[in-house]
This record gives C-alpha cells, structure tokens and sequence, in this order.
C-alpha cells in the first residue's frame, strides 16, 4: 500500500495541499453563478417585451398616459389599474418579476426574479408619477404583497450596493 488514499487521492505521509479542492471548488461555485446571470442577462433583454404586442399594448398605449398622472399608490392610479386589468392578467401570466406570477406571491420567487423585480420598481419609480425613490417604493410594495423585513431590506441594500438609492434615506424616512 503507497499510502494513498483512494477517496481523495492525497498521499497520507505528504503534507496536504488545498488549492486543488479550493480551486474545483471556485470553478464550480463560478459555473453556477454563471447559470444564475445567463438567466439574468436573458431576463435584462426581454424585459416587459410582452407590453409591446397583443393583447397588451392597446390597452397600455391607452392607460400609461393615465397612470404617468397618477401619482403610485393613488385612487386615480389604483383605477387606471383597474381598467388595464386585462392587460395586466396577460402581463402577471408571463412576468415571473412580478408577485401576481405566483399563486404565493413573493414566496413563490427565485433570486433572479426578485433582481428583475428590484430593477423594475428602481425604473418605475424613476417614471412621471413614481415614486422616485426605490426605498420608498419597496415600503409601499412591502406591504402590499407582504414582504418581510428581512427581505424588503435585502432588496433595499441591493439598491444600495448599485448606487440607486439616496444614501441620506434612512428607514425612517422612506416608510
């Protein structure tokens, strides 16, 4: 017998070298990641495509005018949803960004589901009559689809991370 062992193919009598494990290690944990941002590259190019064709986009050419007077959250705003439900059915049905994907809301969501999503409530908060503020937004979002605090945060520091957020917001202020 060499000394050998058969599971890992280490010599017993000569000193252990990590790297090749740690290295098999970090190209796996890097092909993974690699799956998760292909998945997220392709999510970034479709995004909201199915609004710009039957049966969405005559329904949003007539509401988006409504909705951009409206400010988020509003009467005005939550009846101009009303009138675009058809449209908005089709859109949740193929949108897995949005919580009304799901038959469990957020709950039902991968993590590259919730990225599309934070992009999508930074970008809408952006628009005439958004929020313009991404903390203030995932506030208003938190309780509407039930979000927890953990996860509204997770989604707020994410914002943070990427520059997208007004670093003088504190929690206070954005709920």
């Amino acid at each position: 017998m060499t000394g050998n062992n058969e599971h890992t193919g280490h010599d017993a009598k000569a000193p252990y070298d990590s790297r090749p494990d740690t290295l098999l290690h970090s190209r796996r944990v890097g092909a993974l990641m690699v799956d998760m941002l292909q998945e997220g590259m392709r999510r970034a190019v479709e995004h909201d495509l199915s609004k710009t064709a039957p049966p969405e986009v005559d329904l949003f050419d007539r509401m988006t005018p409504r909705l951009k007077e409206a400010p988020y959250g509003s009467p005005a705003y939550t009846e101009a949803l009303t009138d675009l439900k058809p449209a908005l059915d089709h859109h949740y049905a193929v949108s897995r960004h949005h919580p009304q994907h799901f038959p469990d809301g957020v709950n039902g969501m991968t993590l590259v589901d919730l990225l599309e999503l934070v992009a999508d409530w930074k970008a809408s908060g952006e628009r005439p009559g958004g929020t313009g503020s991404l903390e203030r937004s995932v506030r208003l979002n938190q309780q509407r689809f039930d979000i927890t605090d953990q996860l509204a945060q997770i989604l707020i520091n994410t914002g943070r991370h990427f520059g997208w957020t007004d670093t003088k917001e504190t929690n206070d202020e954005s709920r």
